[in-house]
């Protein structure tokens, strides 16, 4: 990495989500994450957690396709997350990977994340 891309004061701001019903998919979210919901003057619905600032924004078309960009949440329980994380709704998307390390799930509008057990002392994740 060049000297010039460090400390430049570049933070992420949201990471945001296409849906068709931003509150109900932020409120999903907030179940998982915690945090607080906002509306902000567009529509859209924001989530502060503290681990990731999400932003909900309104689209008309369907997700079709796996995604991008998706989020690797990383947890002390994994067996009691992933648990949770079914009850409250989330699908396994075992289409896209099936291993030890980590599971991949879809939510409610079917964007996929993951939830990754905790890293062993020396190791690298995911």
């Amino acid at each position: 990495m060049s000297a010039e891309h460090i400390n430049t004061g570049v933070t992420i701001g949201w990471v945001c989500i296409d849906c068709s019903n931003p509150q109900r998919l932020a409120g999903w979210w907030q179940e998982l994450l915690g945090g607080t919901v906002s509306v902000d003057e567009d529509g859209d619905v924001r989530l502060e957690t503290d681990t990731v600032p999400l932003l909900f924004l309104r689209v008309p078309e369907v997700k079709t396709v796996k995604n991008r960009v998706h989020l690797d949440l990383r947890v002390n329980d994994f067996d009691r997350a992933v648990a949770r994380t079914k009850s409250l709704g989330a699908s396994p998307a075992d289409d896209v990977f099936v291993g030890d390390r980590w599971q991949v799930f879809r939510d409610p509008e079917g964007n996929e994340f993951c939830l990754i057990r905790p890293t062993a002392e020396g190791e690298d994740g995911p």
